[in-house]
């Protein structure tokens, strides 16, 4: 073994492993321990697809002929394992064909984990869904300082499909393997070597060393321990299933996320038969592959992508300098300094800038830094008290508080100071562009970059362009925030932007109905029983009632339709700093320990619901109709990454399109509530 260990010890690369003839997407190279690396090509990412999985099929029949000592299965890709399965390769499938599919993958995995020598996944960055599946189909797992393992799948409104299910469930804790697949949270490194997914967890430097132990026999790995056995049993996995499905229902309604539920009742029902709990996750997820939850949280994938196209090339900011370090500045600086830019942060009080450390600290936390990427973060986000990086920053984000005479003022104080190629982007979310850009240092370079409340949560950045402004700034702008890991969607100026002008009716329609006399619970289950993340009611209080009012102005005072009048209560709430979470009381009480409502209405009121909803499919149309999005897919991604739109539904315009009826509601909604319910003009050639 040492002559093997010696040989190996010269640390094969990607470069030194050939392409077989006719493989496109693996390296092989023979030896005593034989190495596979995963290197997909024409693309940055590695995949699991169809042609993936039948280039394995052949090389492990390879593999077979030559019988190695060990097979080592790796990423040539620097970025990660496998981002998982290739949702082009299956977005369309249904039925037999999808059955066919399934079988096929399934009998690749199988034949590699029936190899008669020892099989060793390294696994390092993303290593999700049918990347993981591949890893859990290996004798061994070692992970790399860092890495990520997870299935995803839930978020598509289905769980794993090649064998996922079974191997996890068997490899570790059955109800630890169940609550990753049902949540779709991923595993960070050192919580999957604690739950035993991994073997192994090592830097880059060891990870030769962690491979010669594992064909030698010597890196041992958990079984599940008598948990696992006796879960095995359909009493026990009946009790656990029980519970498993009340604490789903909180979050995912069987009515509008059956995959949960289907992974539930299939490990209930198979969970101590592996072949037969198989053939049942092959039905399974193609059943929840023909739903329309699956198709619609699809979609909401490729939106996804689109959006992350619109950034694309290169944003030569290096340096961002952010004025104003409130909640939206701080998050602005902390997150852009977490993903590698040099950010310096100024505010006239020195208390906001302390209180802006802290908050990075936490973000980085709840990201699973490691303690020297925290502290590099770190590093990276200077408070600047006398904004001495005015002069130095590629990037200037204003991030002051709502008032035109203050943003005018900074923007004065700017002329002369920025460098002559920076560019100047207000993170306003009321104000209308056209109204300020008159006192920016340059108009040319001047635009709206236009974050959301958590910007660390929130992936959604509006572009926002003006008359003057160059197509050159637009495209850095989104290249910058497609940079630091956010989804840009270019909208033109226009009272509340795109996501705000869609938001503010809900918003609105919620005060409405608090004025009438409805209580806030019953609004705010209505939305939930729909899907919404959280009801009009706690978004308001989430997004600060001074917000909303601010925008409920802005809408009010810039469109030319008529919008629903803002109670007085609102404004005198706001004057008296009851402006929602943030101050501890809102519309609903923080400090007296008052909570929002967590579950949807039992039997919800229609009409709260195409009251609160409708409007915002209408002010979609409007917005297509105005030319401030691009596009349909642009409104429905922007309303679902922006607010966290119900995404099981597609989105309120492909809403509208299901439902056919819209128009027609609105207008019976105007009958009776008034012509903030007309529907708008652009109806008649939405569809």
């Amino acid at each position: 073994m040492m002559d093997v260990l010696e040989r190996y010890a010269q640390k094969p690369t990607p470069a030194d492993t050939p392409r077989p003839e006719g493989v496109a997407h693996w390296r092989y190279g023979a030896g005593e321990i034989a190495q596979l690396w995963l290197d997909c090509a024409d693309t940055g990412t590695n995949v699991i697809s169809e042609s993936v999985l039948r280039e394995l099929d052949n090389l492990l029949d390879r593999a077979k002929q030559d019988n190695p000592r060990a097979l080592v299965i790796r990423s040539a890709k620097a970025g990660g394992f496998a981002a998982g399965a290739d949702i082009d390769g299956f977005a369309d499938l249904r039925g037999d064909a999808a059955m066919e599919k399934l079988e096929q993958g399934h009998a690749v995995l199988d034949k590699l984990a029936a190899l008669p020598f020892t099989t060793i996944a390294v696994v390092h960055g993303n290593t999700l869904g049918g990347g993981l599946e591949l890893a859990l189909a290996c004798d061994h797992r070692i992970g790399v300082d860092g890495v990520k393992v997870g299935f995803p799948e839930v978020q598509l409104g289905l769980h794993p499909g090649l064998g996922g299910t079974v191997r996890l469930t068997r490899l570790i804790d059955p109800v630890a393997a169940m609550q990753m697949m049902l949540t779709g949270r991923p595993a960070h490194d050192r919580k999957a070597r604690k739950l035993g997914i991994l073997d192994a967890l090592v830097p880059v430097r060891h990870v030769e060393a962690a491979i010669c132990a594992a064909a030698a026999g010597k890196l041992d790995h958990d079984t599940g321990g008598l948990r696992a056995t006796a879960l095995r049993t359909r009493a026990a996995r009946s009790l656990a299933a029980t519970r498993m499905r009340t604490e789903a229902e909180k979050k995912a309604p069987n009515d509008h996320y059956p995959a949960p539920y289907a992974l539930i009742n299939l490990w209930e029902d198979h969970g101590g038969d592996a072949a037969g709990m198989q053939k049942a996750e092959m039905k399974s997820f193609a059943d929840l592959l023909d739903s329309a939850t699956a198709q619609n949280l699809i979609r909401v994938f490729f939106l996804r992508r689109k959006l992350k196209s619109e950034g694309k090339g290169a944003d030569g900011i290096r340096h961002v300098h952010v004025i104003g370090a409130g909640a939206m500045g701080a998050e602005i600086a902390a997150w852009s300094a977490m993903q590698g830019k040099r950010v310096t942060l100024e505010d006239v009080a020195l208390d906001p800038l302390g209180k802006a450390v802290k908050r990075a600290v936490g973000i980085y936390d709840k990201k699973h830094l490691s303690g020297i990427d925290a502290r590099d973060a770190l590093d990276r986000m200077m408070p600047d008290p006398q904004g001495l990086g005015r002069a130095r920053a590629d990037l200037v984000i204003e991030a002051a508080p709502e008032k035109p005479e203050i943003k005018e003022k900074i923007y004065a104080s700017l002329a002369g100071v920025m460098k002559p190629d920076a560019i100047l982007a207000s993170n306003t979310s009321s104000l209308r562009l056209a109204d300020l850009v008159a006192r920016a240092p340059d108009a040319e370079r001047f635009a709206g970059l236009h974050f959301f409340n958590p910007v660390s949560q929130m992936p959604l950045v509006e572009v926002v362009s003006h008359a003057q402004v160059t197509p050159e700034t637009l495209d850095r702008l989104a290249a910058f925030a497609e940079g630091i890991d956010r989804l840009p969607v270019r909208v033109t100026d226009y009272p509340g932007f795109l996501v705000n002008r869609i938001l503010g009716p809900y918003l609105m329609e919620a005060m409405v109905m608090l004025e009438e006399g409805k209580s806030k619970e019953e609004i705010d289950r209505a939305a939930l029983a729909f899907g919404m993340p959280m009801g009009p009611v706690t978004l308001a209080d989430q997004v600060g009632l001074d917000i909303c009012l601010e925008v409920a102005r802005s809408l009010r005072n810039g469109l030319d339709r008529p919008m629903a009048d803002t109670p007085d209560w609102l404004a005198e709430m706001v004057e008296k700093g009851h402006t929602g979470r943030k101050s501890g009381r809102g519309l609903y009480d923080y400090d007296k320990g008052e909570t929002p409502p967590d579950a949807p209405a039992d039997d919800p009121s229609d009409s709260i619901i195409d009251r609160l909803i409708l409007p915002m499919c209408d002010a979609g149309v409007e917005c297509l109709r105005k030319g401030v999005a691009q596009d349909a897919d642009d409104v429905d991604a922007a309303v679902i990454f922006g607010t966290g739109w119900a995404p099981f539904r597609g989105g309120p315009m492909h809403y509208a399109k299901v439902r056919r009826d819209v128009p027609q509601r609105l207008e019976a909604l105007a009958a009776e509530h008034g012509a903030r319910f007309a529907p708008d003009a652009g109806w008649s050639s939405f569809g």
